[in-house]
């Protein structure tokens, strides 16, 4: 995920307001009537999608996913269906601009949309999703599927502790936030240099003036700033740093099976950022929108999401990276806080300069 939240904020201020108040003044409140078939729930349901994706063709498909992970997605979808996917990736950035300059002109290119959480909810607030209702939502934690239903995660960075395992004993690996005050991680802690929405998330949890305390006090235990959270976890490995409490999981574990001295642990409040799957209002193959969106987040599209070493949201896929309690990281806190909370989190990690795009 792009940690740089002003980039996205910039992106959503400047085009998404803009964009969707020209798309909706210039086309009637009809024609953004989501298609009926998102909410059915008959018998037959499958049949129905099935049959309605065959006539349409194909789905169009936009996504932030990386290809070597999103192909071996569409590839099984069309094995199973048919229907073929047309696949437009970019940063979740772009995803949101494209969406929205095409919007404006009146252009209803897109069926579904998959990127990261903070960009769904952008396209929420500007009335470009619709609800939809899936069997698999069953599977899925209820707390992160957002009330609204108008996008569903499908995939997590889960944020955890990584440590060293050669050279921290087992007995002296942090248990809390707390344990990480001790004077004998001075100089020896890292931190991600991006991480300002995981640092709001925490300190939010603590409660804002108590989580601001405590990040004053970490700061004063003199952690690495890296950018990166696959050179973090690697200089983790590397015993550079010892430990770092905001690696991403699946980067720690994929350093496990090179053999890489590392392990990881969730602190409690853990929180994540997800990737999330939405249809459009204005679909034009309503009904490859939906059986899409039903077959990333099935058990089968999750199996494969876990084959490629990202973390599935769904509980029906037996995944260790996610068999612990963690919430979401609020998207409020990019679209709407981030100024805030970057000033704190510059002022105390990076003596006043501004945050960077992350390096990942």
């Amino acid at each position: 995920m792009n940690a740089d939240g002003r980039v996205l904020r910039v992106a959503y201020l400047t085009l998404g307001r803009a964009a969707a108040a020209l798309a909706l003044a210039g086309a009637a409140a009809a024609s953004f009537a989501q298609s009926p078939v998102y909410l059915y729930q008959g018998a037959d349901r499958e049949q129905k999608l099935l049959a309605g994706a065959k006539r349409e063709g194909t789905v169009s498909l936009y996504t932030s996913m990386q290809l070597p992970d999103s192909l071996p997605l569409t590839q099984a979808f069309e094995k199973k269906y048919g229907v073929k996917v047309s696949l437009w990736r970019a940063s979740g950035e772009k995803v949101v601009q494209r969406a929205l300059a095409e919007a404006r002109a009146a252009r209803f290119d897109v069926d579904v949309v998959e990127t990261d959480g903070a960009q769904m909810e952008i396209l929420y607030r500007e009335k470009l999703l619709a609800p939809f209702f899936s069997p698999s939502l069953a599977e899925i934690p209820p707390k992160i599927v957002p009330a609204h239903k108008h996008y569903v995660p499908t995939r997590l960075s889960l944020y955890v502790l990584v440590y060293n395992t050669r050279l921290v004993p087992p007995g002296d690996v942090p248990k809390s936030y707390d344990d990480l005050l001790n004077p004998r991680w001075n100089g020896k802690l890292g931190l991600e240099a991006a991480d300002v929405a995981w640092f709001a998330a925490v300190a939010k949890a603590m409660g804002r003036e108590k989580g601001l305390a405590y990040f004053g006090n970490l700061a004063e235990n003199a952690p690495a700033i890296r950018s990166g959270h696959t050179l973090l976890a690697e200089l983790v490995a590397s015993g550079d740093v010892l430990i770092a409490p905001d690696a991403h999981i699946q980067g720690v574990e994929r350093l496990k099976k090179r053999g890489a001295p590392v392990e990881w642990r969730p602190l409690q409040p853990a929180f994540g950022q997800p990737s999330s799957v939405g249809v459009t209002r204005r679909a034009p193959h309503p009904h490859a929108a939906l059986l899409f969106a039903d077959f990333i987040l099935s058990r089968e599209g999750q199996e494969v999401i876990k084959s490629r070493n990202r973390v599935p949201s769904s509980r029906a896929v037996d995944s260790p990276l996610n068999r612990f309690d963690y919430d979401l990281v609020d998207p409020v806190i990019v679209l709407d806080e981030w100024e805030l909370w970057e000033k704190h989190w510059s002022t105390l990690f990076l003596k006043g300069e501004k945050v960077q795009r992350e390096a990942d």
